[in-house]
């Protein structure tokens, strides 16, 4: 018994400490300018930063993506951070379209957010972040459905009488 506690224990001494620690590269946005998007009625607060002025964010469920729109850009780096809530990707795979077309970035993920760097050239008036899951996932009317027609099932099924008859 004591060899298997020991055993847990430098498993948790070695494991824990790699889940905890952030990023060494990574120390945030610099002096980011915020965004209040509200979708559905929730509010997500989104961290950039860019040489030029955001007109808007919109979050399109169809495309699971985050549209943004420029103006007044010049040359620059577009760096963002995204709640993994709004916005995410499997094995952090975003596709981002600048003006239309597909750019290479650069991703920084902790365990509540993923920080995507990318450039932006002068005149940029678009941006598309996909990725592959956005709010909302599963609507609470769905869940609300699912038990309204599980608990009349269970009624029906628990019934002394039987409804249905073969």
């Amino acid at each position: 018994m004591k060899y298997l506690f020991f055993l847990f224990f430098l498993f948790s001494a070695v494991t824990l400490p790699a889940f905890g620690a952030s990023h060494p590269e990574y120390s945030g946005i610099e002096d980011p300018i915020e965004y209040v998007l509200e979708f559905d009625e929730n509010f997500f607060i989104i961290p950039y930063q860019v040489n030029s002025d955001v007109i808007a964010m919109a979050i399109d469920p169809k495309l699971t993506s985050l549209l943004i729109a420029l103006e007044n850009t010049s040359d620059s780096v577009f760096t963002i951070d995204l709640e993994h809530e709004l916005i995410r990707a499997q094995n952090n795979e975003f596709a981002i379209l600048v003006n239309g077309a597909e750019v290479d970035y650069e991703v920084v993920s902790d365990g509540d957010s993923s920080t995507l760097s990318f450039f932006v050239p002068a005149f940029t008036e678009e941006v598309e972040i996909i990725g592959t899951h956005v709010i909302p996932e599963f609507p609470l009317g769905a869940i609300m459905g699912f038990i309204i027609l599980i608990s009349i099932i269970l009624v029906i099924s628990r019934a002394k009488k039987p409804i249905f008859r073969l």
